[in-house]
């Protein structure tokens, strides 16, 4: 990305000019010590004077109010603050009236600015206060005072912190009483500036020492420039949190880079747009281009013809891609559109605000959008891409802690779409979209889970754990048998990547890393386990296990042993079980072979998979009460067997005396209420109760093979 210069050949501001803020991606307000409000819009090369200040305001500061979906009424989001060297700071509307003026401070007003909400306003001064006020310009209090002037201010993502410069000091002050300030060292000289963004909660500093630096919000230092010739007078975030700008002495810098290369002939295609660029995505063989007025599709099989249509708002901060469709967020909703260019949905939802939607927050598929809540971080919104409204019945999917990062996989079917987070202990969760009402679906697949990304032509997923770049090839393993989990994945050691790396992408077997540096390092990854995915997903088991048996490797084993039991196929499931020395396991599918009936066996595959309740249900529904009530038995869940077996009426006696005999083996008496209960006057008689046994087996085996003679008779007809 390069930046373009122009100079008018006339000046249309007299003196310096002190601030300038954007209205939209091509309309800019300027300020000047000539007093004059002038806007600019680039797409005219128009300019026109608004107002022409008292003689006495010099202007410092300027700030828009935030755009908002809340707001109903855009009266105030169409106005500005605009601070001065008199000590005052000046609510002004668009159309340039000044509303109101406040006497805010002794001294130059430095800087304002409005919190994300517009429910508050932050001044500092050369007086050394840090002041809010409300939006109508009344005090609300004098958050904190020093003997140094304060030159800049910045709001904290959530509204609830502000960071403000003191000398060489940086310090971020909640707003809460009495709650804990955190202050450092960031500069060797006098700091300028300060911009904190609400997508990356990365701040950025500027000084006298001629350095910008990026910080966290713990004030941990992630970046040093070198020295520049000038003091850094200027620095900001661009709203998404991926570029910013640093101002200084003769000199502007932007770093970042995009172009479209053809890798398989070298071909170069130059693409060149009426308006601005402002954003750009390429993905699933199509790019997608955002300028200030329209949106362009492209196919990467045709750079000639592209696909263009109007946009709402020109200010697109973020465009993804699924394999079906895209998404666009901009200052006025979300919306989702085809590659033929079609609108196709355009879900909100309370207090939605699309200003600090990032790729991190919002994740796509093929048939689910997820949206991760702002007021309540513990929270994901998930609605259904075609419609655009809440999935299922609406419920959210809650979690303990607050979620910093979520992706959905990108293939298979809706029933079984994934969605992998990371929360604020870096912890990495999965789950599945549409069973997300029960807790104990929600499982931890990794700790010291810095970034993630899915593949975008299977569902193999990666990661950066702490100093290890991990690889789940099979991430659906820890709903069939969380045991051989470790043996699905793929380690390997990360340093070389330093601190804070940023996976970019993941395509085919192809993982890109941004590193702190901005430099970009790809890592290939083995391409047979998206092989495997491939013949599974069709069926092809007996490939499958061939394909393991070239390979030879453990992780392909354990990948397929688990797939093949998430597909029922119980053959291919005992093969790789053996290959990675499961004997156990082995023998149990073999003892599943053995039982009589098609629901008992699905009953015990569910029972290898953890999933308890599932089988008891299918068991039930199926009349085999017997069995219902002996995996309880087996389970050792002795309060479920005896309620099975009060409220059927049938097999007391057996389930008393396995409970019996589980006492003895460990010389224990009974103390359960219940038991002893039922247990009152009763003798246990094992003959009794092995020749029910035997006739609840034999009585299930006829009713399997009178179902299947009667199926072949069906067929036969």
């Amino acid at each position: 990305m390069r930046l373009k210069i122009s100079l008018l050949k006339e000046p249309k501001h007299q003196e310096l000019v002190s601030c300038v803020g954007w209205t939209t991606a091509e309309e800019l307000y300027s300020c000047s010590d000539d007093h004059q409000i002038v806007k600019w819009n680039l797409l005219t090369s128009e300019t026109n004077q608004i107002v022409k200040l008292p003689d006495d305001i010099y202007p410092i500061d300027l700030h828009w109010f935030p755009k908002s979906l809340g707001i109903k009424k855009q009266t105030q989001a169409e106005s500005f603050v605009l601070t001065s060297s008199d000590g005052k700071f000046h609510l002004i509307s668009k159309l340039g009236r000044v509303e109101k003026s406040v006497e805010a401070h002794c001294g130059a007003v430095l800087a304002g600015r409005w919190n994300y909400e517009g429910t508050a306003l932050v001044t500092v001064g050369e007086d050394g206060q840090i002041k809010i006020w409300s939006k109508t310009g009344m005090l609300r209090s004098t958050l904190a005072q020093q003997g140094t002037p304060v030159y800049s201010v910045a709001w904290g993502p959530d509204s609830e912190k502000v960071l403000y410069t003191a000398g060489k000091q940086l310090i971020i002050k909640p707003l809460q009483p009495n709650a804990k300030i955190l202050q450092w060292k960031a500069h060797d000289g006098i700091i300028l500036k300060v911009d904190w963004n609400s997508v990356n909660d990365l701040i950025l500093s500027a000084g006298e020492d001629c350095k910008y630096k990026v910080w966290d919000s713990y004030g941990r230092l992630l970046y040093s420039s070198q020295p520049h010739e000038h003091p850094i007078t200027s620095v900001a975030w661009a709203p998404d949190g991926e570029l910013f700008a640093v101002g200084s002495f003769h000199t502007l810098r932007l770093c970042d880079k995009t172009g479209v290369r053809n890798v398989l002939n070298d071909a170069v295609d130059l693409l060149e747009f009426r308006d601005r660029v402002i954003k750009a995505s390429l993905n699933y063989a199509h790019l997608v281009v955002s300028t200030s007025l329209q949106c362009y599709v492209f196919s990467t099989k045709n750079w000639n013809t592209p696909l263009i249509f109007d946009l709402k708002e020109g200010t697109v901060s973020l465009i993804l891609q699924a394999e079906r469709h895209f998404l666009l967020v901009d200052g006025g909703g979300i919306y989702l559109y085809s590659y033929e260019g079609r609108f196709i949905s355009s879900p909100k939802f309370p207090g939605m605000r699309t200003d600090i939607l990032n790729a991190q927050t919002v994740s796509l598929s093929n048939d689910t959008i997820a949206i991760k809540d702002k007021a309540d971080e513990k929270i994901i919104f998930l609605f259904e891409a075609s419609t655009g409204k809440p999935l299922g019945d609406g419920k959210l999917l809650s979690h303990k802690n607050e979620i910093l990062e979520i992706a959905l996989d990108q293939k298979g079917l809706t029933n079984d779409r994934k969605i992998a987070f990371i929360d604020k202990n870096r912890d990495l969760y999965i789950t599945s979209v549409k069973r997300f009402g029960k807790e104990e679906q929600i499982i931890k697949l990794g700790t010291m889970v810095h970034t993630l990304a899915w593949c975008d032509t299977c569902n193999i997923l990666c990661g950066l754990q702490d100093t290890r770049f991990t690889v789940w090839y099979y991430p659906n393993t820890v709903y069939v048998d969380r045991d051989i989990l470790p043996k699905t994945l793929y380690e390997r050691d990360a340093s070389e990547f330093n601190k804070n790396p940023h996976i970019v992408s993941f395509v085919g077997n192809q993982v890109t890393i941004r590193r702190a540096d901005g430099s970009l390092v790809h890592i290939s990854i083995s391409p047979y386990p998206a092989i495997l995915h491939e013949y599974v997903s069709s069926s092809k088991w007996e490939d499958a296990v061939r394909l393991c048996r070239f390979v030879k490797e453990q992780t392909m084993w354990a990948c397929l042993a688990a797939m093949a039991v998430a597909n029922r196929d119980m053959t291919t499931a005992e093969i790789a079980y053996a290959a990675i020395g499961e004997i156990d396991k082995v023998q149990y599918i073999n003892s599943i072979k053995d039982l009589p009936s098609k629901e008992s066996k699905m009953a015990h595959i569910l029972m290898f998979s953890g999933n308890i309740q599932e089988a008891e249900i299918i068991l039930l529904q199926a009349g085999l009460i017997y069995q219902a009530i002996q995996i309880n038995i087996n389970l050792y869940n002795w309060e479920r067997a005896l309620e099975l077996a009060v409220r059927y009426k049938t097999h007391v006696d057996t389930v008393l005396a396995y409970r019996q005999k589980f006492l003895e083996t460990f010389g224990k008496q009974e103390t359960n209420k219940r038991y002893l209960q039922y247990g009152e006057g009763l003798q246990i008689d094992w003959e009794k109760i092995k020749a029910k046994i035997e006739m609840e087996i034999t009585k299930e085996r006829e009713r399997s093979s009178s179902s299947l003679s009667s199926k072949n008779m069906g067929l036969k007809h």
